[in-house]
Parts: structure tokens; C-alpha cells; sequence
């Protein structure tokens, strides 16, 4: 044995990331795992459309059949550890040349050789190459329904961030809208003006231009809005006029509250985490599956059987025959081939363990950045708010005042343009808040059931 190949000297060397590296804890107890998380939202319509979209839609489809793919070698690695048994028959006509070794009556006559024979092999899995096989063959088909898992979880968030943003253009269309009816009534207030001969045609073309102003933006989101309707119809498998009609409002979509803790167990659910864990598992797998290359293969065989020269004489006890033994494989010599295969695997498993540690790095980094982003928005919408209502308390008071010949048309116009630019920031704030509330269960895997404590204990 010592001059056969040897795996000596290769390993694989990544190892997996400790979670207490990146701030993350284990151990506390977790919110029980809600795979329909978008209902938090509390929409119906939404929950319509992502249903439609799981079911429908060709990419879960695509998923679903790379999971049947590792089922079917699931099943080929099992089929391996087991015996396989053949059975074959034949027969030849053949004339016998007078000229060669055969003896007469043989020489020169036509027979027919005829065999019938059963077979039987099992390759003793000593050194447990057909076991991790097997194993690796499991850890590919979980990754893949854990890859399936993520598919259906980055669907169901482009449809609600899909659905957020039609909502986003459809609250700015209605700011635009009262805009118009705003401009339009000013309008009205100005030519008053021009005819007592307060104002004079500047004011007057100022506010005439103002109408085909707020008619193209309305125009622009018209289209956001079509656009948006035609992405939300290609994601729920339907023609792309089938949403026509949709037009949600943000009013009533509510965020929903966030996990008390996020620890490491909550970030492993996420199931791209879960899918690179299990083929770090595969990849371990398929180095042992490689160091067993080295050792020797023993095969038992045995067959039974007949054969004779003559279809009359073949089921006859003297045409018996039957045989059985072990078949021993041992690499001495190949160039290098198993060792240069093993050094593959071990690479492979290196990449995998990289990956799976990416993945951690990339979660912890996206749950961050999604808290941090809906603690600021909250922060920003107390004082938009405050803003807002300050802005139009300001917008009311210039119109009062030029409706009552005190103020000016340009005061006016800086009020409008004030109270529009806050009531658009309205409408910014809550979609994004509502859209870094899809991204934060996306990044956590999905939503939860319990009702815990605020933003700022989740980011302690």
C-alpha cells in the first residue's frame, strides 16, 4: 500500500464564519417563522396578487424542476449501494472452418451457440464512498429546495415592492391632480385681478402656464403608473391590460412591527443562507467521496446461467454453468488523476464555505441597512410632517391674502410650490418606508408572528 496514490497534503482550508464576529447572538428565543409575510401588510389586493404570482409564475416553475433534478440523484446514489443484477441471452449461427483447431464433427459443420445467463453484482462499500455520495446527493437537493424557497421569497418582494411603487405614483398623481385644481382656481383669482386692474399680464401668463405644467406631470406618472401596472401583470402571469383598473392606495398598507432580536438563528432561516450551507455540506461530501478514490474497490460478482452449441441442447443440465468472486481495484499508478481530483474538491468546499460566509456578511449587512434606513425614515416623517402642516397652513393664509388684494402673486407661487414639494415628500416617505419594510423581511427570510418591540430594540 505505501507506493499506491495518496491523498496526503490536500485539505481544504475555509472555514465557516462565527456569527459572534459579526455582532450576531444565538440561543434567545425566536418568533415562530410566517411564510406568508406580506399579509402584514394588511391588503388584500396585495395578498391576491402575490398568491397569484407563486402559483403562476415560470421561475418558481424552473426551481421546482432543478429540485426534481436532485431528487433524481438522490435516487441514483441510493441505486448504488445496492446490488444490480443483469440478465442476458444470445445466440450465433456461425460454420465452422475444416481448416483450423476444431476438431471434427465440429469442422466444416453450421451450429448455432447459444447462452441464457443471470448476473449479479455488488460493490461492498468498505471505505463509505457510496455513503457520502449519497449524503451529497442530500445536501444538493436541500440546497436546491432551499434555493426554491429563496426564488419564491424574491418573487413575493418584487411584487409588493412592485405594488408599493404603483401606490407611490398613484398618491403623487393625486398630489398633481390637486395641484391642477389648485393652479386652476388661482388662475380664476388672477384674472379677477387683471380686469380690477390689480395685476397686470405677467401674473396672468404666469398662472396660465401653470395649468399645462401641472397637466405634463400628471401625464409623466400616468405613465409610471401604466408602467408599473404592466410589471405587476407580467409577474402575476396576466396580460399586460389585466390591472388596468388597479390603483392602490399607501393609506391603507401599514408597516409591520420588527423582531424583537435578530440573531443568528433568525438570519439562518434566510434561505439563500440555508441553500449555501447545504452545499458547503455537499461539497464536504463529494472531498470524501474523492479521498475514498484512493483505497481499494472490491466488487463481489456471480452468475448462473446456461450455454451449449445447439438451441435443443441449451436448457439441459449438462449445459449448466455458474461461477462467483470478488473483483479487487487498487490505483497504484495514474499520473496523478485522483490526487489532481481530490485538490479540485477540496477547492470546490473552499468556495463553498467562502460563499456560505458571503452570505452571512451580505444578511447581516442587508438587515442593518434596512433598519438603519426605517429608523431614519420614521425619524424624517415626525418632521415632514410637521413640515407639511406648517406648509399648508402658510399656502392657505398667501391665498386668503391675495384673494383679499393684501398679498402678491409671487408669494402665492412660492407657497404652492412649498406645500406641493412637501406633500410629494409625504407620499416618498411612506412608500419607502413601506419599501424597506419588504426589504427587511426579505433580508430576515420572510415575516414572524409575534408582535414584539420597537425599531430601536431590534437594532440593539
Amino acid at each position: 500500500m505505501a507506493g499506491c496514490a495518496s491523498p496526503a497534503g490536500i485539505q481544504s482550508t475555509a472555514q465557516p464564519i462565527d456569527p459572534a464576529r459579526v455582532g450576531l447572538s444565538s440561543g434567545a428565543a425566536l418568533p415562530e417563522v410566517q411564510p406568508d409575510w406580506w399579509q402584514a401588510f394588511g391588503d388584500a389586493q396585495l395578498n391576491g396578487l402575490v398568491e397569484r404570482a407563486l402559483a403562476d409564475h415560470p421561475s418558481l416553475q424552473v426551481a421546482a424542476a432543478r429540485v426534481a433534478r436532485a431528487g433524481a440523484a438522490i435516487e441514483d446514489a441510493r441505486a448504488a449501494e445496492r446490488p444490480s443484477a443483469t440478465l442476458s441471452a444470445g445466440a450465433t449461427r456461425q460454420r465452422y472452418t475444416e481448416n483450423g483447431m476444431v476438431p471434427a464433427p465440429l469442422a466444416g459443420s453450421t451450429r448455432t451457440d447459444a447462452t441464457l445467463q443471470a448476473g449479479l453484482s455488488w460493490e461492498i462499500d468498505f471505505f463509505g464512498r457510496h455513503r457520502a455520495a449519497l449524503a451529497s446527493a442530500l445536501g444538493g437537493e436541500r440546497a436546491a429546495a432551499a434555493e426554491a424557497d429563496a426564488a419564491r421569497l424574491m418573487l413575493a418582494t418584487h411584487v409588493v415592492r412592485s405594488y408599493v411603487g404603483l401606490a407611490r405614483a398613484v398618491a403623487l398623481r393625486d398630489v398633481a391632480q390637486r395641484a391642477l385644481a389648485q393652479r386652476d382656481e388661482v388662475l380664476g383669482l388672477v384674472r379677477q385681478r387683471v380686469d380690477a386692474g390689480l395685476d397686470t399680464t405677467v401674473e396672468l401668463r404666469q398662472g396660465e402656464g401653470a395649468l399645462p405644467e401641472a397637466r405634463v406631470q400628471i401625464e409623466q406618472l400616468d405613465e409610471q403608473i401604466a408602467l408599473a401596472r404592466h410589471e405587476l401583470a407580467a409577474l402575476t402571469a396576466q396580460a399586460p391590460g389585466a390591472l388596468a383598473g388597479l390603483a392602490p392606495a399607501l393609506g391603507p398598507v401599514q408597516a409591520a412591527p420588527l423582531p424583537a432580536q435578530l440573531g443568528a438563528d433568525l438570519l439562518g432561516r434566510r434561505p439563500d443562507i440555508a441553500a449555501a450551507r447545504w452545499r458547503v455540506e455537499a461539497a464536504t461530501q463529494d472531498v470524501a467521496v474523492a479521498r475514498t478514490e484512493f483505497y481499494p474497490n472490491v466488487n463481489l460478482t456471480a452468475f448462473a446461467g446456461f450455454s451449449a452449441l445447439g438451441l435443443d441442447h441449451l436448457l439441459q443440465s449438462g449445459s449448466r454453468q455458474y461461477g462467483a468472486g470478488p473483483a479487487i481495484r487498487l490505483p497504484i499508478f495514474d499520473a496523478g488523476r485522483l490526487r489532481a481530483n481530490l485538490r479540485g474538491r477540496s477547492a470546490d468546499l473552499d468556495a463553498a464555505v467562502q460563499s456560505y460566509n458571503g452570505a452571512v456578511l451580505d444578511a447581516v449587512r442587508d438587515v442593518a441597512d434596512q433598519v438603519a434606513s426605517l429608523q431614519s425614515i420614521d425619524r424624517q416623517q415626525h418632521e415632514q410632517q410637521a413640515a407639511q402642516a406648517a406648509a399648508e397652513s402658510a399656502y392657505d393664509l398667501a391665498l386668503q391674502r391675495y384673494r383679499a388684494g393684501l398679498g402678491t402673486y409671487l408669494v402665492v407661487l412660492n407657497a404652492e410650490s412649498n406645500v406641493l414639494a412637501q406633500r410629494r415628500a409625504a407620499a416618498d416617505l411612506k412608500a419607502r418606508a413601506l419599501d424597506s419594510q419588504a426589504l427587511l423581511m426579505r433580508s430576515l427570510g420572510g415575516g414572524w408572528r409575534d408582535a414584539p418591540s420597537t425599531v430601536a430594540a431590534a437594532a440593539h
